[in-house]
């Protein structure tokens, strides 16, 4: 199975850009499937429902999600979309935090979604443990298994892939907008990476006009924060994995700049 998953996809240029890359992106590299962390897709923070049919419509199949999953919530009402947002937010919120999915020749996938505690304002529930207490249920189901851990620390993300080596195809970080380069497959068959990056405005602050967000550092009063829109990038990985065993294989990073119609 070959796997895209794209990197944050920030307000109107990260969805331009998919509007105008995803599919020859998903011919170049034949792929099965195609996630992407969709939270700042609505000016950079939520997914609204008419967003996510267009971002659908431009070839993805599976939208993930993190703190700002619950800004604009109409995203997540639909039970019937594959829409996630973290699993261990409390119980009783509305979505849902994991999706199996069917793919062409009877295979199957499964999408976990986890949000990380350190440096979060948010309470949520220990994401080692939700994911212990869910991975059971999902490999009961089919061997392939990646998830977006959506976390601030690098650390947290690299302790979580030394709890899941072996457990799942592949664990993938999301949350910061800025790419790393430490992509790799362990010996268990785990793909990783700490951050697959922004699909948006490059020439930014993490998709946000520069300005404002430097004179927040420096007067330490609120500023309003405004999309950038110079610089369109796309920041995703492709992972292979074997459909029997649903270990990884391969893991290839993809950083392209690219022009906008």
């Amino acid at each position: 199975m070959k796997i895209l998953f794209i990197g944050d996809v920030f307000g109107n240029t990260g969805r331009r850009i998919l509007s105008q890359f995803l599919g020859s992106l998903r011919s170049e590299h034949t792929i099965d499937i195609c996630i992407a962390n969709g939270e700042n897709a609505a000016g950079g923070k939520g997914l609204t429902g008419n967003l996510y049919k267009k971002l659908r419509s431009h070839g993805v199949d599976v939208l993930t999600g993190g703190n700002h999953s619950f800004t604009s919530d109409n995203a997540l009402d639909n039970q019937s979309w594959p829409v996630l947002r973290p699993f261990n937010f409390p119980p009783g919120n509305i979505g849902r935090g994991h999706i199996i999915l069917q793919i062409e020749g009877g295979r199957q996938i499964a999408i976990l979604n986890l949000i990380g505690r350190t440096y979060f304002n948010e309470t949520v529930d220990c994401p080692f443990r939700a994911a212990e207490d869910i991975l059971k249920e999902l490999r009961e189901e089919t061997a392939t298994i990646l998830v977006d851990f959506h976390a601030e620390a690098s650390s947290e993300k690299r302790a979580m892939f030394h709890f899941l080596n072996g457990k799942v195809s592949a664990l993938v970080g999301t949350h910061t907008h800025i790419q790393t380069a430490d992509e790799c497959i362990s010996t268990k068959g785990t793909a990783y990476i700490t951050d697959a990056g922004m699909t948006g405005p490059e020439d930014s602050c993490i998709g946000m006009k520069a300005n404002p967000v430097i004179q927040k550092f420096l007067l330490q009063t609120p500023a309003k924060f405004e999309p950038a829109t110079r610089g369109p990038m796309i920041n995703a990985v492709v992972i292979e994995t074997d459909d029997e065993t649903g270990r990884a294989t391969a893991i290839t990073r993809i950083y392209n700049r690219v022009t906008l119609a």
